[in-house]
């Protein structure tokens, strides 16, 4: 690292040998501290003071004292020093994982056997690292992906951008959801013809899964758009749960919360999987620390 704009040949290496003297009073002080001979530091202020065109500490006196140009490059620098110290210090502690930010976005459905989990180990892992959990559905995360606001996210697929790439982590099936004292709930199977739409609770037309269900060519019609409906997976968890219908839904967002009053059954005659994709940003580079946590999220998406 050089200093100045007029190809001066001050270093770092310069730098921190002037402000060592100083601080420690002595040239072979300094250089212990620097761990560097006597000689080599003698020489160091030498080069400094070439490029300087005058002497910056007199040796004359003892201890040596920077002179008043010397003095004056001391101060001026000193912040400078500091900031950088302060700098590499911070680098080196979110290079080691002992500070940091990470920011992951989600599908409700995906947090629950997947997200939520790796985030757990990731904590124990790296207990300095501040986390944000950001859920919502895969469009806007998609967008917050692509902006930096995320560092990256687990949703349904999202249409596609230059900004962001897509990579399926897995597949479940979609089912039937219901309490667990719905007159289906005991079934191995049931056949969609055994669903009453007027029982079924759609999920609203911006989220992944209901688009799958609208693309599904054996659901009647009946069933995709119906008089109860939800803003969410966990709103419409929560009205199975209430009592007040059921649902189809992935199998893993039906056992978002592990909730026995919720039961998934198949459903023999649909035929449908939703996937689930890491979305990352095309155009930047992955942290670290979004390299540390994607660890443990490939760890669970494997062990599922």
């Amino acid at each position: 690292m050089k200093l100045g704009s007029e190809n001066l040949n001050i270093t770092l290496r310069h730098l921190r040998a002037l402000h060592a003297i100083r601080a420690h009073g002595s040239f072979a002080r300094a250089a212990e501290a620097l761990g560097v001979v006597p000689s080599a530091l003698t020489e160091t202020v030498r080069q400094a003071e070439a490029e300087a065109g005058a002497p910056l500490f007199d040796r004359r006196m003892r201890p040596p004292q920077p002179t008043p140009l010397g003095l004056a490059f001391l101060e001026e620098t000193a912040p400078v020093l500091a900031d950088l110290d302060r700098a590499l210090g911070r680098m080196r502690a979110q290079a080691g994982l002992s500070e940091g930010r990470l920011a992951v976005g989600a599908a409700p459905s995906a947090i629950g056997d997947l997200v939520g989990p790796a985030l757990a180990r990731f904590r124990a892992a790296h207990p300095g690292i501040s986390c944000l959990l950001h859920d919502d559905v895969a469009e806007r995360l998609a967008g917050l992906v692509s902006d930096g606001t995320l560092d990256l996210a687990v949703a349904g697929r999202a249409r596609q951008s230059p900004d962001l790439t897509q990579t399926e982590l897995r597949r479940d099936p979609f089912g039937l959801a219901c309490g667990a004292a719905h007159r289906l709930a005991g079934r191995e199977a049931v056949a969609l013809s055994e669903i009453d739409p007027a029982e079924v609770i759609t999920l609203s037309a911006e989220t992944g899964t209901r688009q799958l269900l609208a693309g599904a060519a054996a659901l009647p019609e009946a069933l995709k758009e119906t008089r109860l409906q939800a803003h969410s997976t966990i709103a419409q968890l929560c009205m199975i749960r209430a009592g007040l219908g059921v649902a189809l839904m992935p199998k893993a967002a039906v056992g978002l919360f592990g909730d026995p009053a919720i039961r998934f059954v198949p459903v023999a005659d649909l035929g449908l999987w939703r996937s689930l994709y890491l979305l990352e940003p095309a155009r930047r580079a992955r942290s670290h620390v979004a390299t540390a946590f994607l660890g443990q999220l490939e760890r669970g998406a494997e062990a599922i």
